[in-house]
């Protein structure tokens, strides 16, 4: 073996792990594309749950305002998954949010910047944090001048509780061949046969897009803001004559009322009265929401 060949051998031992490792992070291939656009995609700011997007122009489009408070962080995390893991509705665009008055405390205003720089699926009313003292009408009448210069974002807005849960697929089905104007649907009470009952729960009920833009423009809706929220916004629409497609869902929307399989009908759009983690637990597990986790021996549960 020669001199020269023996002194280039250490120098070769030395490049070639570096130009291996630059042609992993360099040169394109389609693994490391797919690696590194998962890992960044990760840590962007979501304004949707990814399987609710819809892939072409929606046929269809919904926006469930969840009227909550700032400080139940953990339940809104269940929320989401719990959305998050419904399957993908073709054609539809259903954007879900949580709805705070103004935020009180420092701790308020960085634990909720971080949840709006993650998931951007927050909206902050100017109001002080109330239940029947005008939130729903702060919601409503905001949510016009929140989408200014667009036509119609969307054919229905719809006002819910953090305590209930919508199967996105049922409720879909239950809206979208409806009237687009002047439609008020929800669970009517009292709860009886009747196609035009006087008002709708506040479990959670839609309005279309321009019973919302009446709201925002109506003086007598502004006028009557103290009250139970649910009945307020039905004496609007009563004394007003709007709401005349009316849309009574009461067997389909009801309050959490065991622990039985049977108790959860397939037909199911909304429970309601979900009030701790065991009757979220109940619920979401006889929906099977957990039926697609994959054996692995990461986990044993």
């Amino acid at each position: 073996m020669s001199d020269k060949t023996i002194s280039y051998t250490p120098i070769i031992l030395i490049l070639l792990p570096l130009v291996l490792l630059s042609a992993i992070f360099f040169i394109p291939n389609s693994n490391s594309y797919l690696q590194l656009n998962f890992f960044s995609n990760s840590c962007q700011p979501a304004a949707l749950p990814p399987q609710h997007l819809p892939k072409s122009k929606p046929e269809f489009k919904l926006l469930i305002g969840i009227i909550t408070v700032p400080e139940k962080t953990e339940r809104r995390h269940i929320i989401r998954m719990a959305y998050e893991l419904q399957k993908p509705i073709p054609h539809a665009q259903i954007d879900i949010r949580f709805v705070f008055c103004q935020l009180k405390t420092e701790e308020q205003k960085v634990f909720i910047a971080m949840e709006i720089l993650r998931y951007r699926d927050i909206i902050i009313l100017n109001c002080t944090e109330n239940m029947n003292e005008g939130k729903t009408y702060t919601y409503f009448s905001s949510v016009p001048k929140m989408f200014q210069g667009e036509e119609q974002p969307y054919d229905y807005v719809m006002k819910a509780d953090d305590d209930a849960y919508f199967r996105l697929d049922n409720l879909f089905d239950a809206l979208r061949d409806k009237p687009r104007v002047d439609t008020y649907w929800g669970k009517g009470y009292p709860p009886l046969d009747q196609d035009n009952p006087p008002y709708l729960v506040g479990m959670g009920y839609a309005l279309s897009w321009d019973l919302v833009q009446w709201i925002a423009e109506s003086d007598f809706a502004r006028n009557n803001t103290h009250g139970i929220e649910d009945i307020n916004l039905a004496m609007w629409l009563n004394v007003a004559g709007k709401g005349k497609n009316r849309f009574n869902m009461r067997e389909k929307m009801y309050d959490f009322h065991g622990v039985e399989v049977k108790d959860f009908p397939n037909y199911t759009i909304a429970v309601h009265v979900l009030k701790n983690d065991f009757t979220w637990m109940v619920t979401l597990k006889n929906f099977n929401v957990t039926g697609g986790l994959e054996p692995s021996p990461f986990y044993h549960l």
